[in-house]
């Protein structure tokens, strides 16, 4: 674990492995520090703002982080509709068939590790690693919103039409950012996820 500080107001924690991430962002979201503002999760480190951070620094330094508990909430569950343009090439690149490769990604209940991108882009850990696939050699100049993809270790829909380079296998037709909602994300960090075929 290494601590910076990030400005007058921030400190990163850098750590080894996303399920450090997700401890550590647990760990501080159950023992609410006072002074902490806010807490950034990524793939690699947790980024806090708020006041006293240089005491929460060296608090931080001596926890041992328990294992993620269990969620007592249900999962938030995402219809999708498994046809999208790069199902056929992650079948080939999994050598998994169509429905072998739908069973694996509707299976599982998701974590929300972090969110980034673009509003309401929630990274999703926990696949197989028999989905771990890379991005495309080439990115998409336009993905539509609700594309549900692939990249690496993560599985994630896209709030809104933009650019992606992710492997896109479905669709969905849950509104992953509404900013008539409150809260306008559906999904926050540490929250629990299960696809359901449409």
């Amino acid at each position: 674990m290494k601590l910076r500080r990030a400005g007058p107001d921030g400190l990163l924690v850098e750590l080894s492995s996303l399920d450090q991430v997700l401890r550590l962002a647990a760990e501080l979201r159950r023992r609410a520090p006072p002074g902490l503002v806010e807490i950034v999760p990524a793939a690699r480190t947790v980024l806090l703002a708020g006041a006293g951070l240089d005491a929460l620094a060296s608090e931080i330094a001596t926890w041992r982080l328990p294992p993620l508990a269990p969620d007592a909430q249900p999962p938030v569950e995402i219809p999708v509709r498994y046809d999208g343009p790069d199902l056929d090439e992650v079948c080939a690149l999994t050598k998994l068939s169509r429905d072998e490769l739908i069973a694996q990604h509707a299976g599982p209940v998701l974590t929300v590790a972090f969110c980034g991108f673009a509003p309401g882009f929630g990274y999703l850990s926990g696949l197989p690693a028999s989905l771990h696939v890379p991005r495309r050699p080439s990115p998409r100049t336009q993905v539509e919103a609700g594309s549900v993809a692939l990249a690496g270790e993560f599985t994630a829909v896209y709030p809104r039409a933009s650019p992606g380079g992710w492997q896109v296998i479905g669709h969905t037709g849950v509104a992953m950012w509404d900013a008539a909602r409150d809260p306008p994300s559906l999904l926050a960090p540490g929250a629990r996820v299960r696809f359901v075929r449409a």
